[in-house]
């Protein structure tokens, strides 16, 4: 099993990617400044860099593609604080980054018969519309839609998409207060990958295996 993760050289992206490893799968990492041969180098945001992955990868068919890759900029700000380069920064790693990504990856994923996780939040639930970190909420709410519109148009070809509430989890996003580690998360969410099928395809899930409102 191949396995491909973007933003795999912290948090919960590496604790997957060890996790992964750790199993015996073949995974490859994604990060801006790959760190070794085991990983590729991918800016999410920009179109060049997937186009290269794509081709450094043409003959590697995956059958799993976490995207994982996120920022949160606007953490505590307020209305006031937060400006058109925040919004445009943000939403080209959440939204655009994660669109890019399925892009240029789709016929590798197609020639395995593979799936695709992508990692939301709850936050970007209309559920919990409690205020603040607008910025992030809405990027979230739109990769959540993205997912579930490309749920809609891949099942016919045997693709399954997930999306996932990764939890609240002690890395630099989530701060040392945090409910649960990085391996916690990241082996909650292996096991809702594996389960993921066409016939569950469109679902939103927590790490823990919760049905999540959308």
């Amino acid at each position: 099993m191949t396995i491909l993760i973007t933003g795999a050289n912290r948090g919960i992206g590496r604790a997957m990617f060890d996790g992964y490893r750790d199993r015996g799968d073949k995974v490859i990492g994604t990060h801006r400044d790959a760190p070794s041969t085991d990983w590729i180098r991918l800016d999410v945001t920009d179109p060049g860099s997937a186009a290269q992955m794509a081709k450094d990868l043409v003959d590697t068919p995956i059958d799993l593609l976490v995207c994982n890759a996120g920022v949160f900029l606007d953490r505590g700000q307020s209305v006031a604080d937060l400006t058109a380069d925040t919004w445009a920064k943000e939403f080209a790693v959440n939204v655009t980054g994660v669109f890019l990504t399925v892009q240029s990856l789709l016929p590798n994923i197609e020639a395995a018969g593979g799936k695709i996780a992508i990692i939301s939040s709850q936050l970007g639930s209309d559920t919990k519309a409690a205020g603040g970190n607008y910025v992030y909420r809405a990027s979230k709410a739109a990769v959540l839609n993205f997912g579930l519109n490309l749920a809609a148009d891949l099942k016919d070809d045997g693709i399954a998409v997930g999306i996932y509430h990764p939890g609240w989890v002690q890395t630099d996003m989530g701060g040392s207060s945090a409910a649960i580690t990085p391996g916690q998360a990241a082996d909650g969410l292996l096991d809702r990958f594996a389960e993921l099928s066409v016939a569950t395809t469109g679902c939103f899930k927590t790490w823990d295996g919760q049905d999540h409102p959308y």
